[in-house]
C-alpha cells in the first residue's frame, strides 16, 4: 500500500510546483506592465528619475523569465505532465519571453523619454499615446489572467482589443507627419514619439500572442497566423 500515498505525495508536489509557475508568470505580468505605466508616466511628466527605475526594474522581469524557463523545464523532465498540463507548461515558457520582451519594451520608451528631455521637443500625441498604453497594459493584464485561468474566451477578447491598439498607433503616425510636415525643427522629438507609439503597439502584440496561448490552453486549438479559418477567405494577421 505504500506506492497510494506515495503517489499521492508526488501528484500534490506537482500541483505545487505548477500553482509556483503560475505565480511566477503572474509576478512577471505585473511587474512588466507596471514597467510599461512608468515609461509612460516618465516620457509624458519628463521626470528622469522614473526613466532609471524602468531600466533598473527590467533586470527583475529578466531574472523572473529565467526562473519560469528554470522551474518549467525541472516540471518536464522529472514530473512527465501530460494533456492540459503539458500544453500549459510549454506555453509558460513562451508567454515567459513575451513578457520579457514587454519589458524590453518599457525600457525603449524610457531611452527614448531620456533623449526627449534633451530635446526642445513640442507636445507630443500625448491623449492617444496614454490611451495607448491604457489598453496594452489592460490587454497585457487580461491575457495573462486568461492563461492562466485557460479561458478561451477571454483569450480571444484580447486578440480582438488589438486592432484597437493598431488603429491608435495609425493615427499617432498621422499627427506626427503632419508636425513634421508643418515644421521640420520637429523632426526628431516626432520620430521619438512615433518610436514610443511602436513600442507600445508591439507590448500590445504580445499580449495577443499571450492571448493566442490562453486559447490554445483552453481549447487546444492553434489561432495564430488565421490558422483556425484555413479557408477562409480573410487575410491573415500581419505576422509579428
Amino acid at each position: 500500500m505504500t506506492g497510494a500515498p506515495a503517489e499521492a505525495t508526488r501528484f500534490r508536489h506537482f500541483h505545487d510546483q505548477l500553482g509556483a509557475l503560475k505565480a511566477r508568470l503572474l509576478d512577471m505580468s505585473e511587474r512588466a506592465e507596471a514597467l510599461v505605466e512608468t515609461a509612460v508616466e516618465a516620457l509624458l511628466a519628463h521626470d528622469m528619475a522614473k526613466a532609471e527605475r524602468v531600466l533598473a526594474g527590467d533586470r527583475d522581469v529578466d531574472a523572473l523569465e529565467i526562473q519560469v524557463e528554470a522551474l518549467a523545464v525541472e516540471l518536464l523532465a522529472l514530473q512527465q505532465p501530460m494533456a492540459r498540463d503539458l500544453r500549459f507548461i510549454i506555453s509558460a515558457i513562451k508567454v515567459s519571453s513575451d513578457l520579457e520582451r514587454v519589458g524590453d519594451h518599457a525600457v525603449n520608451i524610457a531611452q527614448s523619454a531620456i533623449r526627449l528631455s534633451k530635446l526642445a521637443a513640442p507636445p507630443g500625441p500625448a491623449p492617444a499615446l496614454e490611451d495607448m498604453a491604457r489598453r496594452a497594459r489592460k490587454m497585457l493584464s487580461d491575457a495573462l489572467d486568461a492563461f492562466v485561468r485557460a479561458d478561451g474566451v477571454l483569450g480571444r477578447e484580447v486578440c480582438r482589443a488589438d486592432d484597437q491598439v493598431d488603429a491608435l498607433h495609425d493615427s499617432v503616425f498621422r499627427i506626427l507627419l503632419t508636425h513634421m510636415m508643418a515644421d521640420p525643427r520637429t523632426i526628431n522629438a516626432s520620430l521619438e514619439y512615433l518610436l514610443v507609439s511602436r513600442n507600445l503597439e508591439r507590448v500590445a502584440d504580445l499580449a495577443t500572442n499571450i492571448g493566442e496561448d490562453a486559447v490554445y490552453l483552453a481549447e487546444g486549438k492553434t489561432i495564430k497566423h488565421n490558422l483556425e479559418h484555413a479557408g477562409d477567405p480573410r487575410p491573415p494577421r500581419e505576422p509579428r
